[in-house]
């Protein structure tokens, strides 16, 4: 029984959480304790975050009039259109990289230490032994972000500079991306990126649409079709557009990409012509126009366009290593004010005291030793050299090369799917008819009957046109008719070639180089020329396979489309209705006409949850689409129905009513087309490959093998998302998947998450909507119980929410996360997270560019974090460590020292010599421990149990918790083992790949 039903219940009641476990909310400590455990760093933040809010003073964003090619007649200034990644400007530069330095303990520690020898009482050696590592340290960190911030700056001046044509009353002229206003007309050619937000005034495309690729926006590489506002699209000349007086009247700024509410006027005309605008009529800036020359109107610029919106501002990321050093450090300094204390005390507090305690603590410093840093700092740097060097993954680049530690202590790794773990390539896989199936091995079958019905019908003699396809009259009438297996494909090949929204495109041919307007260019019409534009590389991969088997689609406009037979004879059909695909539906139709027999045919495919009831009763559709999703194929069932004109003419006048109703227009538009989907003619089952990236399966099986826990998000489709996850082996074969429905409240959300409770070891499918009402009232809960997940894939996800989820898993879980991606939509998730991989592909650059490493394909990430990942964690664990302990060996040598000669505060060592023994004089025994290789590369990839037992801080610094030295006999014992030791089996110690007791370092 549920607790309450209705959402009012639930904004009142709070008694409903205890039904769900409860995740550990710690209270903030209050008073004193809160202060020193880390309110001054709250403060201090709360401070500088307001300062910042009063000096820049952000505006409001407001709805806005935009008059076509008329800048000049905006009401409020809007941002420039430029894009900027730096982090600093050439006056924050320097005070910011200082305070990044030292807002850690360490810096700050030897920054005191350095200004005290100012002090004439103080001053123990020469002012250059304790400014000269210091200003080395500052120097190279200065130096490092100098070229950072020079290469972001160069990338930005390359994207800023890049030319665009824009139309004025004198012409065209050339304008850089970051001069453009809004109010301009600006023509953005084909293969061109979109510079800003804009509304679609023209194309050069007959239809008055084009497609656009988003994959840097949402990381959908489906093209979308976009349409032109028709009273623009139908002005005789390009001119016309400032002949006319129009506006464009568009909402305030918003995150939301897939959403837009906006009205065309037209004031010049007799009566004003209004036009709504929607999503379909904006071209959003950073996607590619993939067909024709299309103009539009620019509406949001700079940092109000909806891809800077959803992309996060870049931090600079510290890695856990660093962090816990400065924990240590801390501690080191404790002991050494306890130490000076009692050296003070047993001097009896003679003289001035406090004084001899100051030179104490400089005397006992190099418990502290400055070398850490530029040791810590130059292994880093050879661990980036060496990964970049690895030949094994060729074209790794390390952009951020503070943190290779962190690719040995990762627990989560949150990846995107599309260019990802998927080349994005659709293949034709299967068709299956009931009973008979046909695979790749078989196509030549198929291809044979579709050859045969063909020659067929073009040898029987008929009054209509030869190229004709048979009247098929009869089958409406006598449906239970037995039909044959060849005219069965027939038809399904029919189906499968006319129910899509592809549309074939020529290239113009080499030599054209017309300067005319908008004037079609000559074309070449063969085969090898064709490419199909589609939003969706499912339906390209299906038409694609019908071209295969010898029924080719030529041409398509908004009303027809023409199909070409086996023996060269064009088929036109006339399209009447279309009904596209829409996640709720989840199926798509069209009702076509046949031009030669007047035939008028509803075809329809779609998933089988949404085709399972609408076609006739069968025996075989189910089980068949179970077996195919088990091989991780998508399925489509596809049916038709026959309609007598009359049936046809009754449905549109129903269907015209509907569309011009204004209440409840989608509910009633739904209910009409529904009376069409009524015992429709099952004709067949596809079942189609998206392929893999190479070697995907046995990388998440080595990553799941090394303790890491996988999480997919992605703005695909559930269903798509979902077979993906199943393919790559994300989901294992025997695990469960628990599909959380769709939640629009706190009611339906508190039922759906317990019935996701009582679920035990299965993996969650969520989509982005649901995802945000959970998280708006169940967010500890429904984190928790992801978190207990073998897998988890999140579906329909905009980069602002991959970035939330990203930020919420590192909140709750304090463990190191990873993110992956190789879309401009990835960059907000690769940022938040505290490692990102970008990954060069097929979706440009942007992922890779903000990425702190960068790979070529996704398997190179097993060896990244298998071998130099661990490697470098413990290299650096062992270094840190031993330095340290050089610096204690120092310090006890002076407290030894002081305590023979009665206490004095007199240094043991003068000058160079100190500074020498803990840069110069040991740096090269020291430094070697970045060479140290514990066990070799290809047996950690072999077995990556090894990298499982490294993040449980076993011979590291150690954990937040307090186990620095949980097992200081493994780490600080001498690699005896490098030396082969003989077992009873005649086993060396070498080829051990699980040494009882792994040493960290060796000479």
């Amino acid at each position: 029984m549920p607790l309450m039903m209705s959402e009012e219940g639930f904004e009142n009641d709070e008694s409903d959480y205890h039904t769900l476990p409860r995740a550990r909310i710690t209270r903030r400590k209050r008073g004193l304790e809160w202060f020193v455990c880390g309110g001054w760093k709250f403060l201090c933040t709360s401070c500088c975050d307001w300062l910042i809010n009063v000096c820049q003073r952000k505006k409001e964003l407001k709805a806005r009039t935009v008059w076509l090619g008329c800048p000049e007649k905006c009401e409020e200034k809007h941002p420039r259109n430029s894009i900027k990644n730096q982090k600093y400007n050439i006056f924050t530069f320097i005070p910011g990289v200082l305070y990044e330095q030292f807002k850690f303990f360490l810096n700050l520690y030897f920054l005191v230490v350095s200004c005290s020898q100012f002090v004439p009482a103080l001053k123990i050696g020469y002012l250059y032994t304790y400014w000269a590592p210091l200003g080395f340290v500052l120097a190279v960190t200065i130096a490092r972000e100098a070229i950072d911030e020079f290469r972001r700056f160069q990338r930005d001046k390359e994207m800023n500079s890049q030319l665009y044509s824009k139309l004025t009353v004198r012409g065209k002229v050339q304008v850089k991306s970051s001069d453009i206003q809004v109010g301009d007309l600006i023509i953005v050619e084909k293969n061109q990126r979109i510079p800003s937000d804009m509304v679609f005034l023209r194309t050069s495309e007959k239809a008055g649409s084009c497609f656009i690729r988003t994959d840097q926006l949402d990381g959908e590489t489906d093209w979308k079709l976009k349409v032109a506002v028709s009273c623009t699209q139908r002005l005789p000349a390009l001119g016309d557009l400032f002949s006319i007086s129009a506006y464009v009247y568009a909402q305030k700024p918003q995150l939301d990409i897939h959403s837009f509410e906006g009205t065309f006027t037209r004031e010049d005309s007799d009566p004003p012509i209004h036009e709504s605008l929607s999503i379909e009529n904006t071209l959003w800036a950073s996607t590619i126009v993939a067909s024709g020359t299309v103009i539009g109107v620019v509406i949001y610029t700079g940092k109000e366009t909806r891809s800077v919106m959803n992309t996060s501002n870049p931090k600079n990321k510290v890695g856990l290593l660093d962090l816990e050093l400065n924990q240590l450090t801390k501690a080191l300094f404790l002991a050494l004010v306890v130490l000076s204390i009692v050296m003070v005390t047993l001097q009896g507090f003679a003289g001035p005291w406090y004084r001899n305690l100051f030179r104490f603590l400089l005397l006992f410093s190099y418990i502290i030793p400055i070398s850490l840093r530029v040791n810590l700092d130059m292994g880093k740097a050879a661990y980036g050299w060496m990964i970049m060097k690895d030949e094994n993954i060729p074209g790794t680049v390390v952009r951020t090369s503070t943190i290779p530690e962190e690719l040995g202590r990762l627990v989560y790794l949150l990846t995107d799917k599309t260019g990802t773990l998927t080349q994005n390539e659709m293949v034709f896989k299967r068709l299956h008819l009931g009973t008979v199936s046909y695979g790749t091995d078989t196509m030549d079958e198929i291809q044979s009957h579709v050859l045969n019905s063909y020659l067929q019908v073009h040898s029987q003699p008929s009054g209509h046109n030869p190229s004709s396809a048979p009247p098929r009259r009869s089958q409406a009438s006598t449906p239970k008719v037995k039909k044959s297996v060849s005219s069965r494909i027939h038809e399904a090949v029919k189906a499968i070639a006319l129910c899509h929204n592809v549309t074939p495109v020529y290239e113009a041919r080499a030599g054209v180089t017309g300067e005319t307007e908008f004037a079609e260019a000559d074309q070449d019409f063969s085969d090898e020329n064709r490419t199909y534009q589609a939003s969706s590389p499912d339906e390209v991969a299906l038409v694609r396979w019908t071209e295969s088997v010898g029924l080719t689609l030529v041409s398509r406009d908004l009303a027809s489309m023409q199909l070409k037979t086996p023996s060269g004879q064009v088929l036109t059909y006339c399209i009447l209705q279309m009904f596209p695909f829409t996640s709720e539906s989840k199926r798509m139709g069209i009702i076509v006409r046949d031009e030669s027999t007047a035939e008028i045919t509803f075809y329809m495919k779609g998933a089988d949850v949404a085709m399972s009831t609408i076609v006739q009763y069968n025996d075989w559709l189910e089980e068949e689409c179970g077996n195919m999703a088990r091989e991780g194929l998508r399925t489509l069932v596809v049916a038709k129905r026959t309609l007598t004109e009359e049936q046809y003419q009754d449905f549109e006048s129903r269907y015209s009513q509907a569309k011009l109703s204004i209440h409840d227009r989608t509910l009633k538009v739904a209910a009409v087309v529904e009376s069409l989907e009524r015992e429709m003619e099952l004709l067949c089952l596809t079942g189609v490959e998206d392929q893999l990236q190479a070697d995907v399966r046995p990388t998440l099986e080595m990553l799941r093998n090394a303790g890491i826990k996988i999480w997919m998000l992605t703005g695909d489709k559930l269903e798509t998302a979902t077979c993906i996850a199943k393919s790559s082996h994300l989901v294992s074969r025997t695990q469960d998947i628990h599909i959380f429905r769709p939640v629009t409240n706190r009611g339906e959300a508190h039922l759906e998450l317990n019935a996701f409770r009582r679920k035990h070891d299965c993996a969650l499918v969520i989509s982005g909507d649901s995802l945000e009402v959970c998280l708006r009232y169940y967010e500890h809960e429904l984190v928790e119980l992801a978190c207990q997940c073998p897998a988890v894939v999140c579906c329909r996800c905009s980069p602002t929410q991959k970035a939330h989820i990203v930020t919420l898993l590192r909140q709750h879980t304090r463990k190191r996360t990873c993110a992956i991606g190789d879309g401009g939509n990835d960059v907000s998730m690769i940022q938040a997270a505290d490692c990102g991989i970008g990954i060069e592909g097929k979706e440009g650059k942007q992922a890779s560019l903000a990425a702190d490493f960068s790979i070529t394909q996704f398997r190179h990430i097993g060896r990244l974090l298998m071998v130099h990942g661990r490697n470098s964690y413990k290299r650096s664990a062992a270094l840190g460590q031993f330095v340290m302990h050089r610096g204690l060996i120092i310090s006890t040598m002076q407290a030894v020292f002081s305590s023979v000669f009665y206490f004095a505060s007199v240094p043991l060592y003068q000058g160079f010599l100190m500074v020498g023994y803990a840069t110069i004089y040991t740096m090269f025994p020291v430094f070697s421990l970045v060479l140290d290789q514990d066990v070799k590369p290809e047996m950690a990839i072999l077995y990556p149990e090894l990298y499982k037992d490294l993040t449980k801080f076993r011979g590291t610094v150690g954990d937040q918790h307090g186990s620095e030295h949980s097992s200081n006999e493994q780490t600080w014992s001498w690699n005896s083992s490098r030396q082969p030791t003989h077992d009873p089996q005649g086993r060396g110690r070498e080829g051990d790949p699980f040494p009882s007791r792994p040493s960290s370092f060796g000479f």
